[in-house]
């Protein structure tokens, strides 16, 4: 790793700007990699969620950030009432949700 490293950072002998150019193309190929293979994948995921939340309705099964598994029992503004057992009834908000599976039970 320390011997990659130095190499980036080294510039040509004769001083010229070589060193300088490889230096921009190895952040500008690092940026990319990180842009396509984490940045957009996860904003992607964040989209689909918050598209499913949006769009849930009573009788959905949905698990929330916290690991709680219920079914919608009521939707507000801002809150879901979800039914964990039977007679067991808790209200989340909706912000908390990270899964909705429609229809299943």
């Amino acid at each position: 790793m320390t011997i990659l490293f130095t190499f980036f950072l080294m510039g040509s002998p004769d001083g010229g700007d070589g060193g300088a150019i490889i230096n921009l193309l190895f952040l500008g190929a690092l940026f990319f990699v990180f842009y396509f293979f984490i940045i957009r994948p996860q904003s992607k995921r964040q989209k689909e969620i918050q598209n499913k939340v949006s769009e849930m309705k009573k009788g959905d099964k949905v698990v929330t950030g916290g690991g709680m598994i219920g079914v919608v029992n009521s939707i507000d503004e801002e809150t879901v009432l979800l039914e964990i057992d039977s007679g067991v009834k808790a209200r989340f908000q909706k912000s908390s949700i990270t899964d909705v599976n429609p229809g299943k039970k």
